[in-house]
């Protein structure tokens, strides 16, 4: 499938966040997790010089979409996969139009996804979610644990809460720097996200992600204080609940604890 043109004509852009997955053992360890789900449409963010493109192509073929916003990793792979041009995008992933690309399918994402929007594209297929089942991306290790994480941990906070009440999250494994061309200066951590079987019933979505974050960005204080900018019914049965701090109450009790303050 592929033809001669070499892959390291061109070098890493800093200012995309691009580091090249270069290990074929990490490579065939993602592309052998990622297909034992089952998958409809697929999407590859960040494809870079195509390491997983590869693969995606040769077991999945028009099912497959590539979108990177690097004008040479879209070139490059025009050039090298000429059946599957129009497969291959252009764009800014925050920006796509899912509806346009994939229309009523459901989508299965992946990725080595650039380390400095990460976080945003977690948060542009999270309101996707309804067309997005299942994730499989690369991170770096900071952030991936922090959206593994259980609650009572430091590394627990408005990131995990807001995924894991639709998602439930897997740290895989580690990837060290040396797998990548070049070398970031951390370690890199592969994340498996599945959308839950059942969607939780948030009454009112608005209001608990405003009380998750205002929890979270005072942690160390009670949720007394934490909370005491927003208008709640609180009343003496939340007295026990509003002497904690948010990273003691777990992804459940938030919702609970919203689904409460949003009953008339």
């Amino acid at each position: 499938m592929r033809n001669q043109r070499t892959t390291s004509d061109y070098s890493a852009n800093k200012s995309l966040g691009q580091h090249f997955l270069s290990d074929l053992r990490v490579t065939q360890k993602i592309i052998h997790t990622f297909y034992e789900s089952t998958h409809d449409k697929i999407l590859e963010i960040g494809p870079g010089k195509g390491v997983l493109t590869a693969d995606l192509f040769q077991r999945s073929g028009r099912s497959v979409v590539v979108c990177d916003i690097d004008s040479r990793s879209v070139a490059l792979l025009r050039e090298l996969y000429p059946d599957f041009v129009s497969q291959i995008i252009l764009s800014d992933i925050l920006k796509l139009d899912f509806n346009q690309h994939f229309q009523n399918h459901q989508v299965s994402v992946i990725g080595n996804f650039p380390y400095n929007i990460s976080t945003e594209i977690v948060f542009k297929l999270l309101g996707e979610r309804k067309s997005v089942p299942y994730i499989l991306g690369m991170f770096q290790k900071e952030v991936a644990k922090r959206f593994a994480a259980k609650h009572d941990n430091k590394e627990y906070g408005i990131t995990t809460v807001l995924l894991q009440a639709y998602y439930d999250v897997v740290y895989l494994f580690d990837v060290p720097p040396g797998c990548f061309n070049p070398p970031p200066k951390v370690m890199s951590g592969v994340l498996e996200i599945k959308r839950k079987s059942l969607e939780p019933l948030i009454l009112n979505e608005s209001l608990f992600v405003r009380m998750v974050k205002a929890g979270f960005n005072m942690r160390r204080k009670t949720l007394r204080n934490a909370l005491a900018s927003l208008t709640l019914p609180l009343n003496e049965s939340h007295k026990q609940l509003l002497s904690m701090r948010a990273e003691q109450l777990s992804v459940s009790d938030w919702i609970n604890f919203a689904n409460e303050m949003s009953r008339p």
